[in-house]
């Protein structure tokens, strides 16, 4: 396991021949992080090999599991994803399309899944759109599909279109890519994270750049929590975006201070609560000669469990900020995701424990400002019933069942 970089090199690469593949990077919601999980799932099945990568969440992933091992299906991981490859292995249905349908049919919650049998390879996105797929063209003959538009120019392939939620789109080297059907959900619930964190900046979302979206949200943010201040800092690289935006709106200049280590990677997603501790104390050094004698305004995308932004105060104070006043991008985090990003349990989110002044008294700032839920969704000029707020608000687009990260895991 680790960087792609890492695990494939020319050596490995150069006996992978073929026309399709797929392949996965592992950001882990149900199941732990160790190779028992690592994806894609290669099964045998009555017709033929099969192949699935998953990025999502499946919110009754404990009673279908429950089913399979009931059927007598072994399973060796302790993944949704897992249980997702073997639905569809051993599932009702004469082609993998009619598998495909059956298998959405029974499935709650969010899935984005490549595919990949004998003659074809699949694309599948949930009903609700949850979270991005999208289809590029690769030269005159070759297809893509990625989790983001930005993982296409990469490669050098051009961006064709979105999924649709509730589509399958079957690719196969003599007709190219062909809808099977759309299943939709009676409305979309787009999740806001992907605009606030989790998408990179240069990805395209309905239309709209990530960076245009979080611009948009900095300029919502200094109209709804205006502040006197002598500079603009963002904490980097997430939040840069916002931080334009909120200089922009609000007139005060923008500068640097504070530079990240490059060879650390986003903190957030780290698997566990130590790495991420461990990764915050690496990551950041101020820039002092921006900060000494300064009043400013420190714009933070979000603040979900609270340990980044406590020790970031401390070193813009180490470095002479006269005042530090804390304003962020995205509503305040006060319930779990069970939906596909890793932040399952009410005790590890600061703003359900804490209340806003709490939070600031916490953090040792001047100020504490969030930008509002309506701020939010203006800022993606989307209608505002395409969204999951759950985080938010604790209202869901699909019934959860409450379930520990690693509850598939043996005792």
């Amino acid at each position: 396991m680790g960087l792609v970089s890492q695990v494939f090199n020319e050596e490995k690469m150069r006996p992978l021949v073929g026309h399709m593949a797929i392949g996965h990077t592992r950001y882990s919601t149900t199941g732990s992080s160790k190779l028992e999980n690592a994806q894609p799932f290669v099964v045998e099945s009555v017709l033929g090999p099969l192949a699935v990568g998953h990025n999502g969440n499946l919110t009754n992933a404990a009673a279908l599991r429950r089913e399979l091992l009931q059927r007598g299906v072994g399973l060796t991981g302790t993944s949704d994803s897992e249980v997702i490859t073997q639905m569809l292995a051993g599932g009702d249905g004469r082609t993998w399309e009619e598998k495909l349908k059956v298998f959405m049919v029974r499935a709650q919650g969010a899935y984005c899944l490549t595919v990949l049998t004998r003659n074809a390879l699949f694309a599948v996105r949930d009903p609700w759109g949850l979270h991005p797929l999208c289809l590029g063209r690769l030269g005159d003959t070759g297809w893509v599909v990625a989790s983001e538009s930005c993982a296409l120019g990469t490669i050098g392939a051009e961006f064709v279109r979105e999924i649709d939620p509730g589509e399958i789109l079957m690719l196969t080297e003599e007709d190219g890519p062909q809808t099977v059907t759309r299943m939709p959900a009676s409305h979309q619930a787009g999740c806001l994270f992907e605009y606030i964190y989790f998408a990179r900046p240069d990805s395209v979302l309905y239309g709209a750049t990530l960076h245009a979206v979080r611009v948009a949200q900095g300029r919502e943010l200094a109209r709804e929590s205006p502040c006197d201040a002598d500079v603009v800092i963002p904490v980097p690289d997430s939040a840069v975006p916002a931080a334009i935006g909120y200089a922009q709106e609000s007139g005060i200049p923008y500068s640097e201070g504070l530079i990240k280590n490059r060879y650390i990677g986003r903190t957030f997603i780290q698997p566990d609560d130590r790495l991420r501790k461990l990764g915050i104390s690496l990551k950041f050094n101020a820039l002092a000669e921006n900060l000494a004698n300064k009043r400013v305004v420190l714009i933070d995308d979000s603040i979900v469990r609270g340990n980044t932004s406590g020790p970031i105060l401390r070193l813009l104070r180490d470095a002479g900020a006269t005042e530090v006043h804390v304003r962020v991008s995205s509503p305040p985090i006060r319930h779990p995701c069970f939906l596909g990003v890793d932040m399952a349990t009410y005790p590890e989110l600061i703003a359900h424990r804490l209340t806003i002044p709490e939070i600031q008294a916490h953090l040792g700032a001047d100020s504490l400002a969030y930008l509002s839920l309506e701020g939010l969704i203006r800022s993606t000029r989307r209608d505002p019933g395409n969204f999951c707020r759950g985080c938010f608000t604790g209202e869901y687009p699909v019934d959860i069942e409450v379930v520990d990260k690693e509850v598939f895991e043996m005792r």
